[in-house]
């Protein structure tokens, strides 16, 4: 008994005749009846009536369709649980992650799944946020850090790392300082920020619309931005944890932003889902899953 006759009969038994069966499984109508009827004279019994017009199950064809579909099944359990250990042990990974990235959690989560997978390959890309959600969406990408504003992109999986408000950092005894720290204020002065297509800046510029001055200077690296306003040559715009670690700057809530800058993990949803990616995604959750309240997971990286 070959696995191939029991496809043919349960697909006969479904589709109800030879030759809708043939065209099912992809091979002609006589090769079909041949294989089914070597099947017959092995179980000694006929399993189709083919008297009809239709090809119908006898009695010995009812109590063998149970089985035969169980036989199938469990091959195909055998498949999965061979591709899934296969799909654990070569292949590649490609993480995206937002420019000047120094989150030390996914590192850790890298380097706990590469322990775990030394077989899988990970390629690293920086981008800004926006390429980065566009280049998951396309398949370039099996996972990204990626910064935004508000909620992370419809259609994909996310992992919220942290939601944060923005701020603006200047030294001590900088005029911002003299009274409430509101956006009107923060346009008073030269704004430093990350560029155009990262989370950050995308909520800054919500917040000030179009009819405000541009932004003076702007570097791809929060630490850039932070040492540009350190020595004076704008007010540094960030959210609050990128501040937390900076001793020659003043931090404020800039008092009327209310959206939120969100650093997420983002990921296409598939089924099933690449047996790789899913366990790169728990190492990630257990990397995060401890300090996701504390805003020192973040340093001065970038919510971008």
């Amino acid at each position: 008994m070959e696995l191939r006759q029991l496809e043919y009969f349960v697909a006969v038994a479904e589709e109800g005749g030879f030759t809708r069966a043939a065209e099912r499984v992809h091979i002609s109508q006589p090769g079909v009846s041949a294989q089914v009827r070597q099947l017959e004279r092995e179980l000694g019994a006929p399993l189709f009536d083919r008297s009809a017009r239709s090809a119908g199950l006898t009695p010995a064809g009812r109590a063998a369709l149970g089985p035969a579909r169980a036989a199938l099944a469990s091959v195909d359990a055998v498949r999965s649980a061979v591709d899934e250990v296969n799909g654990l042990v070569r292949g590649e990974l490609t993480v995206g992650m937002v420019t000047a990235c120094t989150v030390v959690p996914l590192f850790e989560a890298l380097a706990a799944f590469h322990r775990a997978h030394p077989g899988i390959g990970i390629n690293l890309l920086e981008d800004n946020s926006d390429r980065l959600v566009e280049q998951v969406r396309g398949g370039t990408a099996d996972l990204a850090l990626i910064g935004v504003a508000g909620d992370a992109p419809d259609g994909l999986g996310s992992f919220t790392v942290i939601r944060e408000r923005l701020v603006a950092a200047v030294p001590a005894g900088h005029p911002l300082l003299d009274g409430p720290v509101t956006l009107e204020a923060v346009d008073r002065h030269p704004i430093i920020c990350l560029p155009a297509g990262t989370g950050i800046r995308t909520v800054l510029d919500r917040a000030r619309g179009g009819a405000r001055p541009g932004i003076a200077l702007q570097a791809a690296a929060p630490g850039a931005v932070l040492d540009l306003a350190e020595r004076g040559l704008g007010v540094a715009v960030l959210s609050e944890s990128m501040v937390a670690e900076q001793d020659g700057l003043v931090a404020r809530l800039i008092e009327d932003v209310d959206d939120i800058a969100v650093l997420a993990l983002v990921w296409a949803e598939r089924t099933p889902p690449a047996p790789a990616l899913r366990e790169l995604l728990a190492h990630a959750r257990r990397a995060f899953a401890p300090r996701r309240a504390t805003p020192e997971i973040i340093g001065r990286s970038t919510t971008g």
